[in-house]
């Protein structure tokens, strides 16, 4: 059995060997025209004849020639012996050299009359115009656009030579079930390959997505053999990240040898790279965000050796919000979120974890923390690589404080005003910190004080000289969400699950217990953070806690009993400063829609009689 991590590699140690293990090679085929869009042509693509491939009238008229119209003016009209009629696009007939417009002529009996002389070669498309025959439509390289297909059928080209590099996905692992399946407990839907699949096949590469395989020696032995045989690469998923049943190393190195078991890069790690009868073979983690780091930091960079093209992203220098430490001895791979404040940039992390795949999705960039580093401090200048359009990330709105559902229907009702909303969930006091460094365009907040006042002490607390708005989103009920309809005075002895420090949600707890003489030593549980009202509630339902506190809308979306405690004031603390920028605007205007107003309404739980008011505190 192949040793786990015998000799991790760096990053750039494992391209190296790769380019030296795999001399480049570019791998051609034909392709039916209609699926050559994203493909890169192998060689010069010509043209097969000429289009047009013989003179064509431009206008509706008369074809002439040019020498017998000389003598026509306004006052010596010329009454045309030899003239055809034509319209657009008919063949010009041999010993005509011009047309003109039909509505320039008239007739006198059933020949036609000018006053004007034609051009050489006027209002006519001569053989060529478009392209002559044998002159090339696209170089070699040149990855096809959409809108090109049908110049190349103007042309000819029906089949296409194009970088044909065949890659076989083979998943394996016994928990795994197919995308649109509900998982059971154990059980997990089999991603990565599709991701895989729509990464390289985006880059112009053709894949080919093989059945699950259980953890199974002999099974994945057959498969790989298999996809060896029909593939110029091949990438085994999910059998290389820890676990009892790894198998992708030991079949590797009986069917050829394994180069790497290993990489010094987080996530990614436990990646694989080995050579079966000369083609590569690559073991992928399980974790997405592992795969996807492996994918783009290793696979894609080495589809160059075929000739494909890997555009490079757009890296923009930034300020980051928060520290981002690690240790020395590995590349770090952190998604992040990106937008532009005023005249900067600033970047926040997003979760670390390599299994959380929702911060992917949320994020916009991510952070190269380089092998050699032990991480950046908040407000260093940092290298942000955009996994979007750079426009799409300029228009972006950053919300960074406390969560709730309706932020949800918030950014999707923001992305019809062409607005991406991205929002980070620190808590209430986290996110004025964030405001108060300017680091946000708002900040969600529902902070209590002791005289029973939402936000307004806290802003003149944290933000004492600046002028902020406070956009009302809605009064909210906040209660005991559990499974059998517990109120605060039943939590003592009961498995609680909290939300982090400095959330509003933990502050009214606090307050709560406080009043009624509780003490949160009596809650078991206690210390347990969750980020969102939503992870609350599931807790509850999963059994994992029996209690726990949060907002109504999110008990009522898991079918959870709900006990309010307090009504309380959910607001957004914009700086006064920022009211003009177009993302805040549009973010207002959405909240004092009536749709929005509908939405609070459908989700429960709010009362949306202050909704959309703003009130400031200098």
């Amino acid at each position: 059995m192949v040793k786990r991590y015998l000799s991790v590699l760096s990053l750039k140690e494992v391209q190296d060997l790769l380019f030296s293990e795999f001399p480049p090679q570019v791998l051609t085929g034909n392709v039916p025209l209609e699926r050559a869009a994203g493909r890169i042509t192998s060689r010069p693509i010509f043209s097969r004849f000429s289009v047009p491939e013989i003179h064509l009238s431009a206008m509706d008229g008369i074809a002439v020639a040019s020498r017998d119209t000389v003598a026509a003016s306004e006052q010596h009209p010329v009454v045309l012996e030899n003239a055809v009629r034509v319209n657009t696009g008919n063949i010009v007939p041999p010993g005509y050299d011009a047309v003109i417009m039909i509505e320039d002529t008239w007739q006198e009996g059933e020949k036609y009359a000018i006053r004007k002389s034609a051009a050489p070669w006027q209002h006519i498309r001569p053989a060529g115009e478009d392209l002559a025959e044998s002159e090339m439509v696209l170089p070699s390289g040149h990855r096809i656009r959409s809108h090109e297909i049908g110049a190349l059928a103007t042309y000819g080209i029906t089949l296409p030579e194009v970088i044909s590099v065949r890659i076989g996905l083979v998943p394996t692992g016994s928990e795994l079930v197919p995308p649109g399946t509900r998982p059971a407990p154990g059980q997990v839907v089999e991603s990565n390959t599709l991701m895989a699949s729509a990464m390289l096949e985006e880059a112009g590469a053709r894949c080919t997505r093989y059945p699950f395989v259980k953890d199974d020696p002999a099974l994945i032995r057959a498969a790989v053999t298999r996809a060896a045989e029909e593939n110029d690469i091949v990438i085994v998923s999910a059998g290389s990240s820890a676990g009892t049943h790894d198998y992708t190393a030991d079949v590797i190195a009986e069917l050829g040898e394994v180069l790497v078991h290993g990489v010094a890069i987080k996530p990614g790690k436990p990646a694989i790279v080995g050579r079966i009868k000369n083609i590569p073979v690559f073991g992928l983690p399980g974790y997405p965000l592992s795969a996807l780091t492996v994918l783009r930091e290793i696979i894609l960079p080495f589809l160059s050796a075929y000739g494909l093209s890997v555009p490079a992203p757009e890296t923009i220098r930034a300020t980051l919000t928060s520290e981002i430490a690690k240790e020395i001895g590995q590349d770090e791979f952190v998604q992040c979120t990106l937008g532009s404040i005023g005249d900067r940039w600033v970047v926040s992390p997003q979760s670390k974890g390599a299994g959380v795949q929702m911060s992917a999705v949320r994020s916009n960039a991510y952070i190269r923390v380089p092998f050699n580093s032990e991480g950046f401090e908040e407000g260093e200048a940092v290298d942000a690589v955009l996994t979007v359009p750079r426009r799409t990330a300029e228009n972006s709105l950053l919300l960074t404080g406390s969560h709730d559902p309706v932020i949800d229907y918030l950014t999707d009702m923001l992305a019809q005003r062409r607005v991406p909303l991205l929002s980070t969930n620190v808590g209430s006091l986290g996110g004025l910190l964030a405001l108060k460094k300017d680091e946000c365009h708002a900040a969600p907040t529902h902070l209590l004080a002791p005289d029973g006042s939402y936000n307004t002490e806290f802003i003149k607390k944290y933000l004492p000289k600046t002028e902020i708005d406070l956009l009302c989103v809605a009064e909210r009920q906040q209660g005991i969400v559990s499974r059998e309809g517990l109120h605060f005075s039943d939590l003592p002895g009961r498995q609680f699950i909290n939300r982090q420090k400095g959330s509003g949600t933990r502050i009214l707890l606090d307050y709560e217990l406080e009043r009624q003489g509780i003490s949160s030593s009596a809650l078991p549980g206690y210390e347990r953070e969750a980020t969102t009202h939503i992870a609350v509630a599931l807790a509850v339902k999963s059994g994992e806690a029996d209690a726990g506190m949060c907002v109504y809308s999110a008990a009522r979306s898991l079918g959870l009993p709900f006990v309010p405690v307090a009504t309380e004031r959910y607001e957004l603390a914009i700086r006064h400063e920022h009211r003009d920028d177009p993302r805040v605007e549009a973010m207002i205007k959405t909240i004092q829609s009536k749709d929005f107003r509908a939405v609070l309404a459908v989700l429960g739980g709010y009362d949306s009689k202050e909704t959309g008011t703003i009130r400031t505190v200098s």
